[in-house]
């Protein structure tokens, strides 16, 4: 696989990732240090996730290929309606929850779905898989932070609205996700 082919795939893999982190709610003042553990967590996953792709690859593609939007699809709602809920209820106080471990660990798995299914083309392709889990993973860091910081100015200026807003978009993309995929 070509450079510009893996770098278009990584930048299409990291918009997903640009779009939730946006929307995640960060505590007032803790912009950076929130935007590092999304941008960590996401990172991290979209580089482990076609690992396993890759490794599934090679035993139970259609095992994967046959439920992973329906996967993304459910947890991208799940926590999307966990964030309106938390938007129409409660304050963006010190007390509020905003992205814990819990919550990061789901938006994690369901924007890297996408990024096990590229792992399973690669072993397809019988294409090597470091260099590609590398970039997709880097691709993934720098956008995400990007994303949570520029979200993170809009919640200190929005607070709830933004925590609605953002519940709002993660339901978006889970179905978006699932319109393309039973589409084609």
């Amino acid at each position: 696989m070509d450079l510009t082919t893996l770098l278009l795939i990584a930048l299409a893999l990291a918009l997903d990732c640009f779009a939730v982190a946006l929307a995640a709610c960060i505590r007032p003042g803790e912009r950076f240090r929130g935007a590092m553990r999304i941008a960590l967590a996401f990172g991290l996953f979209q580089a482990g996730m076609p690992v396993l792709g890759w490794l599934a690859g090679h035993t139970l593609s259609d095992l994967i290929s046959g439920f992973d939007h329906w996967v993304a699809f459910g947890l991208l709602a799940f926590v999307g309606l966990r964030m309106i809920r938390g938007g129409i209820s409660a304050g963006m106080g010190r007390g509020s929850p905003c992205l814990d471990a819990t919550h990061l660990l789901v938006l994690s798995v369901a924007t890297s779905m996408d990024a096990l299914a590229v792992g399973v083309s690669l072993a397809l392709l019988s294409s090597g898989i470091l260099v590609p889990c590398l970039v997709i993973g880097l691709s993934a860091f720098c956008i995400s932070f990007l994303g949570a910081v520029l979200g993170g100015v809009a919640a200190e200026r929005w607070g709830k609205t933004m925590e609605v807003l953002g519940g709002v978009v993660l339901i978006g993309i889970g179905i978006q996700i699932l319109v393309t995929h039973l589409a084609s």
